[in-house]
């Protein structure tokens, strides 16, 4: 089983020791790339590839016509709990084409499998890296960018290939809408939700089906789809309905576990459907059955009756060997030398702001907290920020890297609205970074557990 790594992890916030050096670099084998047709809206003159590598992991490489000779090696979110798709690699090409629009040759995988695996998934990145320049030289500078799922898997692939005082192929490390501070930090919030939903709606699972602990997602063998979790959540809260058509039940109980929770109603399904199938794949493929989380300790409150909540309301304690291999697997330790940028979404739906508290700390903590500058923007979303900003983040990182300019979020700020008529023609203006803003504690949003 892939979590099982040969790392000590201390529960309850130390991390697991790093190698004197930099790690092995996993060995490449070419089943490709093959040239294709690059998608719209990736520039027409652009070269598109793809490939399979020798792992089994997809790819699209995207090179444009005037190439900067810099490339962004991708870490995309998720994670997918399917087979790897060629296509999830082409959406996130498409999505972030304004990379190879700004001059930068893209490259993305969509990791051997899918399910979870964050060091797993920062090896096969750096697979695709050793592909790309066996096929095309090796690049002026090579950036690691981020996104979600994939923010916790560039800083892996960052402490794994780029740790202090060695030579790294990677030169600078961008982290967007980051899942920063390892898989017990990131999810525990969604076993709060699993177990104050069913507390309240009593139909996840229903009285009559099989019973099971929370914290295993769902039995393998259950019928339950996406379209019948969806369902149930709308009967029992009213989600996807006009707040006017709702009865005070639904809305009184939509109101408990929103409050409770402290999540959007928004994002209310997905971290459900998230808290089901991934919790099953993660907790059932890879930590053999048993449980990384726990909410002993946890005092929840949002209710008419909080004290019949916190009294009703499933308690579970987590297996500190699961807790451990899941934080080897996943926990930042913060030791890179890479000049790290970030940038998040203040309201951020899917991903908590408050990571980014949790991650400062962490680097900090390993004395690289001055390689570090974090900007946040005033935007809701979580899957893509602005066009605008990616090539401001990807500008001052390397004027970090070549020049020794340390950007400030003030600096990134005026950089995004010198290129916004470049990206944005339209006029709109999709600079939302807010320079001075700072994030509170992980532990405001999400309760502390007990160790």
């Amino acid at each position: 089983m892939y979590l099982k790594l040969a790392c000590a992890a201390i529960i309850g916030g130390a991390v697991c020791s790093a190698a004197a050096g930099a790690a092995p670099a996993p060995a490449a084998v070419n089943r490709g790339p093959h040239v294709t047709h690059c998608p719209a809206p990736v520039p027409e003159s652009a070269r598109c590839f793809t490939g399979e590598d020798s792992a089994g992991a997809f790819y699209w490489i995207a090179i444009p016509k005037d190439w900067n000779r810099v490339l962004v090696m991708h870490a995309h979110g998720g994670p997918e709990t399917g087979p790897p798709k060629l296509e999830r690699s082409e959406e996130d090409l498409k999505r972030w084409a304004v990379t190879v629009r700004a001059g930068y040759a893209w490259a993305g995988s969509t990791y051997r499998r899918g399910g979870y695996g964050v060091t797993m998934a920062a090896e096969d990145t750096e697979r695709l890296r050793q592909i790309f320049v066996s096929h095309f030289g090796t690049p002026r500078r090579t950036l690691l960018h981020g996104q979600s799922y994939g923010g916790g898997v560039a800083s892996k692939a960052a402490e794994l290939y780029a740790p202090p005082g060695a030579k790294s192929p990677y030169d600078g490390l961008l982290l967007t809408s980051g899942v920063l501070g390892g898989g017990n930090n990131a999810y525990d919030f969604r076993l709060d939700l699993r177990a104050v939903y069913q507390y309240v709606c009593r139909n996840h699972p229903r009285p009559d089906e099989p019973q099971y602990p929370l914290w295993m997602g769902l039995p393998k063998d259950s019928k339950l789809t996406r379209a019948d979790l969806a369902a149930r959540v709308k009967e029992c809260t009213g989600v996807g309905l006009p707040a006017a058509q709702r009865t005070p039940e639904q809305a009184a109980r939509l109101k408990t576990i929103l409050t409770a929770t402290k999540i959007e109603e928004r994002s209310l399904v997905g971290h459900l459907t998230w808290a089901t199938w991934l919790f099953q794949d993660l907790v059932q493929s890879r930590l053999d059955g048993r449980n990384p989380f726990g909410n002993i300790g946890v005092t929840y409150h949002g209710s008419n009756d909080d004290a019949a909540l916190n009294a009703g309301v499933a308690r579970y304690a987590a297996d500190p060997q699961a807790q451990g291999e899941l934080a080897a697997d996943s926990l930042p330790t913060g030791r890179t030398s890479l000049p790290t940028v970030t940038l998040h979404a203040i309201n951020d739906p899917t991903a908590f702001v408050e990571l980014e508290d949790l991650y400062r700390r962490i680097r900090e903590s390993a004395g690289t907290g001055d390689k570090l500058v974090q900007t946040f923007g005033d935007e809701r979303e979580h899957s893509y920020l602005s066009d605008s900003e990616y090539p401001a983040l990807f500008t001052a990182l390397l004027d970090w890297i070549d020049k020794g300019e340390k950007p400030t979020p003030e600096s990134i700020a005026l950089l995004c609205k010198a290129v916004m008529p470049r990206y944005r023609p339209d006029g709109k203006n999709d600079c939302h970074i807010q320079p001075g803003w700072h994030p509170a504690s992980l532990e405001s949003r999400v309760p502390m557990r007990q160790p």
